[in-house]
């Protein structure tokens, strides 16, 4: 995936895509932001933050950041934030997630929802989550990940030539985002539609330094 055909992408969709692929992740999003509400940490980061669907759903005394390539999504995240007055969303910045410009463990949380199989260099945008994640962190991931078998592998595998077109890798592996050393396993649930979307939680582990 090329991080131009990202860009143009994203800006395509960007007028649609709340009644459209928004709808179809709610449920993602949702359990995403539940499980953030339910933890004891304030300072979460959203990368991929999109149109801000999920940002009125955070607790109000949580801090929130968000990232996205996108300024066209980041435009319409910024006028969700200012019609609904989310007091509890600090920044919206335009970023690479490959590239984030934050310190070493900066946050109680990141989450990425629906993102990790559109971007360039999953592996490179996780180990970037791990890396401002605060030791004993969560990282809270929701995505499509590809099926070893039945009918819609099959599928996923015709698709994935057509991934700059789409917008997302359709044969986009759990193992990708399951490389980074710092992180292990917590949580790991099927989510609606017809359990397509898995729901992953990963703890950046208390004894990792970063190098």
């Amino acid at each position: 995936m090329d991080i131009h055909a990202v860009k143009s992408s994203y800006a395509r969709w960007a007028p649609v895509y709340d009644k459209t692929f928004g709808a179809a992740t709610k449920a993602g999003r949702r359990a995403a932001v539940d499980y953030i509400n339910a933890q004891t940490g304030t300072k979460v980061l959203e990368v991929g933050v999109g149109t801000g669907l999920a940002l009125r759903h955070y607790r109000s005394d949580l801090q929130i950041t968000g990232v996205d390539f996108s300024a066209e999504m980041l435009a319409k995240a910024k006028k969700k934030v200012q019609d609904l007055g989310l007091t509890q969303v600090e920044a919206l910045l335009q970023m690479d997630a490959r590239d984030l410009s934050f310190p070493d463990n900066s946050f109680d949380a990141v989450t990425a929802m629906h993102i990790v199989s559109v971007v360039p260099e999953p592996e490179r945008v996780v180990a970037e989550m791990a890396r401002v994640c605060k030791p004993g962190g969560k990282i809270i991931i929701t995505n499509h990940f590809a099926r070893e078998t039945g009918v819609l592998s099959v599928v996923e595998k015709l698709s994935a030539p057509f991934a700059n077109v789409l917008g997302w890798h359709s044969d986009f592996k759990i193992n990708t985002v399951l490389k980074e050393p710092s992180l292990e396993v917590v949580k790991k649930d099927s989510l609606p539609p017809m359990k397509m979307m898995t729901f992953l939680v990963l703890q950046k582990k208390a004894t990792h330094h970063a190098e």
